[in-house]
């Protein structure tokens, strides 16, 4: 795939890269099985856990957690008041989208504490074991502290398509917005009115600009990490893509930010051709 090429010219020391295409057909290019720090990319992998559990019966999307108000999905759609960082809400719940490590990391807690068990453990034994991610290792934080290679997130790139470890009702919920008409920050992008997001999932909806192409359409859901690393499904197109790199978000951000659109664009040109 041609799109693949435009990778050699990141400023990176490495990249690993892999696009699915409609028919499911695998396209890659750097290491495969080489791993990455994917930084918030994790919080995918964590929410997809989380509703293995509440399938499970362990836990309840609507069960409160945290301040008076909040619920499971609030904290997973970050609209749960809590901010970026820090245990004390900054404010009620459902009334902006704050993006929160700390939601995502209650949340984590809460499963671990129904289940009985560490959150790795369940992690494990609820999504990387079944999916054979076994490359794939929670470092500390579930919200941000996760290494994993291409290869192990191609399979859950084919788990988010086609999802077998939950139903199909409950994946295509994660990936829709809830609250949709809240307003908030993508850190490192900007803000948006509204500020769509999933179950752990952002959703591109209208967002100009953003990281995602150009031309993705606004079902596209996914997430990037300040590890210089992003995930992106766009069902409307049947296509979805991940791009690993060794460099900070935040030493390249506005070249990364040009780049990953191009990359995307190209995808979805050529993929569509």
């Amino acid at each position: 795939m041609q799109a693949l090429r435009l990778t050699d010219s990141w400023p990176v020391d490495n990249v690993a890269a892999v696009v699915v295409l409609p028919d499911g057909s695998i396209e890659s290019t750097g290491d495969q099985q080489r791993s990455f720090r994917i930084a918030s990319v994790a919080k995918t992998i964590t929410a997809w856990a989380c509703l293995v559990a509440i399938e499970e019966g362990i836990v309840a999307l609507d069960q409160p957690v945290g301040q008076p108000g909040c619920t499971l999905r609030h904290l997973l759609c970050h609209a749960g008041g809590y901010g970026f960082d820090g245990t004390e809400p900054i404010a009620r719940p459902e009334r902006t989208r704050i993006y929160s490590n700390t939601g995502i990391e209650m949340a984590a807690n809460a499963v671990a504490d129904a289940a009985g068990i560490t959150f790795a453990d369940y992690l494990g034994e609820a999504v990387l074991s079944p999916l054979a991610m076994s490359a794939t290792a929670l470092r500390g934080s579930p919200a941000h502290r996760m290494s994993s290679t291409a290869g192990d997130l191609t399979g859950f790139i084919r788990e988010l398509r086609t999802p077998r470890l939950i139903a199909e009702v409950t994946a295509r919920s994660s990936q829709t917005p809830h609250f949709p008409e809240l307003s908030g920050v993508v850190p490192g992008i900007g803000r948006f009115s509204p500020c769509p997001w999933g179950l752990g999932f952002e959703v591109r909806g209208n967002k100009q600009p953003h990281w995602t192409g150009t031309t993705n359409s606004p079902e596209t859901f996914g997430h990037f990490g300040g590890a210089g690393t992003f995930l992106w499904v766009d069902p409307a197109m049947g296509v979805a893509c991940v791009a690993l790199t060794d460099r900070p978000f935040d030493e390249w951000s506005a070249e990364a930010l040009r780049a990953w659109r191009e990359f995307s664009d190209a995808v979805l040109a050529e993929a569509s051709a």
